[in-house]
């Protein structure tokens, strides 16, 4: 006998790098030794002072116990202090933010709580895969606006009144500093679409994990711009900007009524966080900004290497992007890119990710990570060059 799956299963595949970094795993495997320069996982370590909060708390009686579901509240007022002093942001710590296990669980919370199927949800083009992916699990429509080069990746204002005139959008994603591409948002944007949400009556989230990382402006929240809590929400995490990927701690930020609707999904789906995970947290939030600065010094130097890897292959990128990546255009000369990248996984064993992943705007595109050291960057620098020369040499026979 064979159980069918539900029928929702059939609008979404597996997430793209749990299948990807599988089949790096199968050549590792095999001996490979892959160079993994495709996935944005944080290769330093979070501050001593979040570390040895996990392990003091973890060694007292009584901590290992279920959690609240909104989290403690020290966790809370060390949120609303870093949100006040990183970006100017005045929060109440009771009712204005809500914890979580990592933003990525908060992208699929506010989707079950807000949407109904058939309701539209306006996803960037290029942008993370979870939006549409989550939209969909749920029965909702995703709706792509698109982002251009040209237009420094903003959101075209023309494009979103034409889309919002048909109706029926309930939600818009929103994701500055932008990832794939890096790029950073203005004040001045953000207005303006917190001008359409409460025109048009939909909910914008702002999904902002990097704006911590190599940054080139003061960091820029959502809920600063006038009016924004009356239609807005924002996820921040601590996974990229404080090296703790695997901790999952995240936060969803916004007025209390929404965030309510958000708990009432997020307490039928998990126990609370582990206290001395809290507690490590609220260690990180208070990282001095020369934390900050010594790992984006660190990101710098990487950045650098990854540009003379880009010039070796003939791509094009903005070396002012923000976040741990770096966002390039493949030469035109490369006819196909999804082969020319498996062909330099397999062959010079490097894995880079494939643009078109986050969306049609991303198809003549691929992505870096900067969470490698320098001397393994520098390797698979060599190793991609070895292997071009090589099939260089074999063509010109």
């Amino acid at each position: 006998m064979i159980i069918s799956s539900a029928n929702r299963l059939e609008q979404v595949q597996e997430y793209y790098f749990s299948r990807k970094l599988a089949e790096v795993r199968a050549l590792n495997a095999q001996g490979r030794n892959i160079m993994n320069l495709g996935i944005g996982d944080p290769d330093m370590a979070p501050s001593e002072e979040t570390i040895n909060a996990l392990v003091q708390t973890a060694r007292q009686t009584g901590v290992h116990g279920y959690q609240p579901y909104n989290s403690i509240a020290p966790l809370r007022q060390a949120m609303a202090h870093w949100y006040q002093r990183t970006y100017g942001v005045d929060l109440n710590p009771e009712h204005e933010i809500l914890p979580l296990m990592g933003s990525k669980e908060g992208i699929f919370h506010v989707s079950m709580a807000f949407l109904n199927p058939g309701d539209k949800v306006l996803v960037p083009n290029p942008g993370y895969p979870a939006y549409a992916a989550t939209a969909r699990l749920v029965g909702a429509e995703p709706v792509f606006y698109t982002l251009r080069e040209e237009n420094g990746w903003l959101p075209d204002l023309q494009e979103l009144q034409t889309i919002l005139q048909a109706g029926d959008v309930k939600l818009m994603w929103l994701n500055y500093p932008h990832m794939p591409t890096g790029a950073e948002a203005t004040k001045e944007m953000m207005q303006s679409l917190v001008d359409l949400a409460l025109a048009h009556q939909f909910l914008l989230a702002n999904d902002n994990p990097y704006s911590l990382v190599l940054p080139h402006q003061a960091p820029l929240s959502l809920l600063s711009v006038p009016r924004a809590k009356e239609c807005c929400l924002e996820f921040n995490s601590l996974s990229k900007s404080h090296n703790m990927a695997g901790w999952r701690v995240g936060m969803v930020l916004g007025r209390q009524d929404y965030l309510q609707c958000v708990l009432r999904v997020k307490s039928n789906l998990d126990s609370g966080m582990f206290l001395p995970v809290q507690q490590a947290a609220v260690a990180a939030l208070s990282n001095p900004d020369t934390w900050h600065q010594e790992r984006n010094q660190v990101y710098a130097q990487r950045r650098q290497k990854v540009f003379e890897l880009l010039d070796m292959l003939g791509c094009s990128y903005q070396k002012a992007a923000v976040g741990m990546f770096v966002w390039a255009r493949v030469p035109q000369a490369v006819a196909d890119v999804e082969a020319f990248l498996d062909d330099i996984l397999y062959n010079a064993g490097v894995f880079l990710t494939l643009g078109k992943i986050f969306g049609t705007q991303g198809e003549r595109y691929l992505r870096v990570s900067l969470c490698l050291p320098l001397e393994k960057i520098e390797e698979a620098t060599k190793r991609i060059l070895t292997h071009v020369t090589s099939a260089t040499a074999e063509l010109s026979l």
